[in-house]
């Protein structure tokens, strides 16, 4: 049975998609729309490749073969069962090299905002693990965004499978239509996005490529995006080379400092109970928690899409992987530092009928009782699933030529 895995558990509530949750639902029509993704066919990697197109070379910097995105060697660790029943992928949306490099281009592409000034990649910067170093983020008209953009470095390994910090989103599908449609973030409709991209000449061979034909819609949109994001697996850490060196989490690594691997220690502990709600080697949770922020409620949460009561408060629980570069940390970037988070957990959780019950002691919340030296080895440990390939490879950057 998967170890279901707190204080700092709930350590860094922080992606797993963009960060404005309130002017557009996902009504039933879309849904259905992106869940019909039998009626487009990717384009089989054993049939890819040999016949594609050409992109414009002259605004594109894409290779001549597609970056390998479907086929990713990852260690073994990252193929065990705990983490094999995080993973997310669908079987009718399974990952493709040229239906991810319709993701990349995508991704980055300012065309899919009203003004062509905003992109995903806008929120989502590469040299942050793939989130937005400023609390709040800017959409296309100024406006600020309600809520932080999550990182998206391993956003497919996530138990309930669903998105956005309220989870509103039952599927990665389903996200990545919704801040194209907010009326903060990027501003256009569904018709209004298909048209604009038609005739945007570069997507001619990137659609055919990976769809088998260059016809432009939201359905063909979403499912490219839902293969780039998965394919971000961040797996070549420092914890991963300590790891692949013991094959044990338990054990002390070689190559970590005494600090470390006390920090450690202390996350896999009963002391601080952090693995409890970030598990797995991929250090992500299963569903969302609430973390204690505030006493009275500020932010519903998934309390405000589910109309339960008990769910009020209530946020996405994320990957740590690449924690060190994410910040500022929860769903309002209250946090600028990982010391304050770990202080938050440490001595600043506040009591709420919907306190996670990993934070509290009877009725009353668990306070960690961290010394000076445990606190800064936490830091140090959560320092070491800094991934330093993955915020530079560059088939997750930018493809676009500067003018």
């Amino acid at each position: 049975m998967k170890k279901c895995f707190v204080p700092i558990c709930l350590l860094v509530i922080i992606l797993s998609s963009c960060s404005k949750d309130e002017y557009i639902d996902i009504t039933e029509e879309e849904q259905l729309l992106v869940n019909d993704e039998n009626n487009d066919t990717v384009v089989d990697d054993n049939e890819e490749n040999t016949n594609d197109l050409a992109v414009d070379s002259s605004i594109l910097a894409l290779p001549d073969s597609p970056f390998n995105y479907a086929n990713i060697l990852l260690p073994d660790f990252f193929l065990d069962n705990d983490v094999r029943n995080e993973d997310i992928t669908p079987n009718n949306n399974e990952i493709t090299d040229n239906g991810a490099t319709l993701g990349r281009v995508l991704f980055y592409d300012n065309n899919l905002s009203r003004n062509n000034t905003i992109s995903c990649a806008s929120c989502h910067i590469q040299e942050h693990g793939f989130s937005d170093p400023t609390a709040l983020s800017t959409g296309f008209d100024g406006e600020l965004t309600s809520r932080n953009s999550m990182g998206l470095a391993n956003a497919r390994f996530y138990e309930n499978e669903r998105f956005f910090w309220d989870e509103r989103a039952a599927s990665l599908e389903e996200q990545t239509l919704v801040p194209i449609q907010d009326l903060v973030e990027m501003g256009l409709t569904l018709p209004e996005l298909e048209a604009k991209l038609s005739v945007v000449d570069y997507y001619e061979a990137l659609f055919t490529n990976a769809f088998g034909d260059d016809n432009v819609t939201s359905e063909r949109i979403a499912l490219a995006l839902s293969q780039f994001i998965p394919s971000m697996v961040s797996y070549e850490s420092k914890f991963d080379e300590g790891l692949s060196q013991v094959q044990d989490i338990d054990d002390n690594f070689p190559n970590f400092t005494d600090s470390e691997n006390r920090g450690k220690q202390l996350f896999m502990s009963n002391q601080t109970r952090c693995f409890d709600c970030h598990a797995t080697n991929v250090f992500v949770g299963d569903a969302a928690r609430n973390n204690g922020l505030d006493a009275t409620i500020t932010d519903p949460g998934v309390g405000g899409i589910t109309g339960n009561n008990n769910d009020l408060g209530e946020f996405k629980v994320p990957s740590l992987r690449n924690i060190a570069l994410t910040g500022p940390y929860m769903h309002d970037g209250r946090f600028e530092t990982l010391e304050e988070v770990i202080e938050h957990y440490n001595s600043g959780v506040q009591n709420n009928p919907n306190l996670d019950n990993r934070l509290t002691q009877g009725n009353n919340v668990r306070r960690l009782n961290l010394s000076d030296n445990d606190k800064q080895a936490l830091v140090d440990f959560l320092h070491t699933l800094t991934d330093t390939e993955f915020i530079t490879d560059e088939k997750y950057a930018d493809p676009f030529i500067e003018d």
